[in-house]
């Protein structure tokens, strides 16, 4: 239960309260009250860090077709820093008090409207819509901009980290080429959020993997970091086209069947010179700034074809039931140990932190993640020569489903090595807990 004092403390009351304490039985209680979310607003497009303020936002109570949902976790991407600046495709929800950022992250149902069909109290969500506005603690919404995925033996970090570079991954591996255990594929960017998806993900369905970053002074311990994923082979982009390359690619004893690039330039021409007869090329990003060149022989004589994939699209056509399937298979990768949680460091918001403290962290965090990265346009200059740190935001809460919690930000240690950010996506997670963790 949770008592009225400690509800108190973060709503507003709208209706008369006839008893001291309240079970979690009187979930129609809920609508009784608006919850305070705290929340990281954009005033206007320009820089994350000029235009964006930590807000206090009231949300009203739920209507019949409405949950509400309190964050569990909230990474930073790129694209949602490219989103605030106004130079993304998909544009953020200005309301009257701004927009809030993210658009990846994971949520828990803490009460649903009479109406509301398919989601119920406790279910783990993810957005289904764009610019949904995850840095907030809480958020009502029509059940239909969410999606339900499956909580048992996930965290928190894997389900906020699910809905981008996992389904890119796992679509690119499925929808180019009919792969078959032991077929190759080959990828560059390969210690990229994405790339280690491929890597896991192709891992689990007996699919071999080339894995292509440029070298630096670290390579050997990167290229450790992938192996252990399940890299197949790691090779230096500058070794593309050695004869000592093409030896290690033929005894792989299967031709490359697919390529996947988000590098562009030097680097897709480079992959695409191994590719096999009848392969696909599939372009997803372009870090390099060079457009995409290739040889016109591999082309002609080997009949390969290109394309290009966008996750976003994807989620746009696909049907409500394609999806939930797709997470669910992802979810059971994650369960067994197939996928694991993305390299990663997290923020914490503390409850004795004012506003102004809030902010400040989370200002922090996204600058650790790259303000100035460009999801279309990624800084591939900037090097690193420390410990990587994939920034994360993630929440904990007491039992307890009702209204709001306080929201805290933590700090992880990193789980890899520092690298150049071009080849690897930073995550920030921002975790809620509850402000009185002790009602039961």
């Amino acid at each position: 239960m949770i008592s009225i004092p400690s509800l108190l403390k973060n709503t507003i009351v709208k209706g008369a309260i006839s008893a001291p304490r309240m079970t979690l039985s009187s979930l129609k209680f809920v609508n009784n009250y608006s919850t305070i979310s705290k929340a990281m607003v954009c005033s206007k497009y320009g820089q994350p860090k000029d235009v964006l303020s930590l807000k206090e936002l009231k949300i009203p109570k739920i209507r019949d077709n409405e949950v509400l949902v309190k964050f569990l976790a909230a990474p930073i991407n790129p694209s949602d820093i490219n989103q605030i600046e106004g130079v993304y495709p998909i544009k953020p929800r200005f309301r009257e008090y701004g927009a809030v950022g993210g658009n990846e992250g994971v949520a828990e149902v803490v009460a649903a409207g009479s109406k509301v069909k398919n989601l119920t109290i406790g279910d783990w969500v993810i957005p289904d819509s764009k610019a949904f506005g995850t840095w907030q603690t809480f958020a009502a919404s029509s059940e239909n901009e969410l999606q339900k995925i499956s909580k048992n033996g996930i965290s928190k970090i894997s389900a906020a980290t699910i809905s981008v570079n996992p389904p890119t991954a796992y679509r690119m591996l499925k929808d180019f080429v009919n792969l078959k255990k032991g077929d190759v594929v080959i990828q560059n960017g390969a210690n990229s959020a994405v790339g280690q998806s491929v890597i896991q993900i192709a891992k689990a369905w007996g699919i071999k993997t080339i894995n292509v970053i440029r070298d630096r002074p670290n390579f050997e311990e990167v290229a450790g970091e992938l192996h252990k994923l399940g890299a197949t082979l790691v090779i230096k982009e500058e070794d593309l086209r050695s004869n000592s390359t093409r030896e290690l690619v033929k005894n792989l004893g299967s031709p490359v069947r697919l390529a996947l690039n988000c590098v562009g330039g030097k680097s897709a021409s480079g992959i695409t010179r191994l590719l096999g007869q009848n392969a696909t090329i599939v372009t997803y990003g372009g870090m390099s700034k060079q457009p995409l060149t290739f040889g016109t022989g591999p082309f002609i004589f080997k009949n390969l074809r290109a394309s290009g994939f966008w996750i976003s699209r994807w989620n746009k056509e696909a049907s409500k039931k394609d999806k939930q399937y797709m997470f669910d298979d992802i979810c059971e990768l994650v369960r067994g140990g197939h996928l694991a949680e993305p390299w990663h460091e997290e923020t914490k918001w503390e409850t004795s932190d004012d506003n102004k403290t809030l902010n400040k962290k989370f200002m922090t965090a996204l600058g650790k993640a790259g303000a100035n990265t460009n999801i279309i346009d990624l800084n591939y200059k900037k090097e690193w020569d420390a410990l990587f740190k994939n920034q994360i935001i993630s929440c904990d809460y007491s039992k307890t489903p009702f209204l709001v919690s306080e929201a805290l930000f933590t700090e992880i240690m990193p789980k890899a090595i520092r690298t150049n950010t071009s080849e690897r996506e930073d995550h920030n997670f921002f975790q809620i807990i509850n402000s009185n963790p002790n009602s039961e």
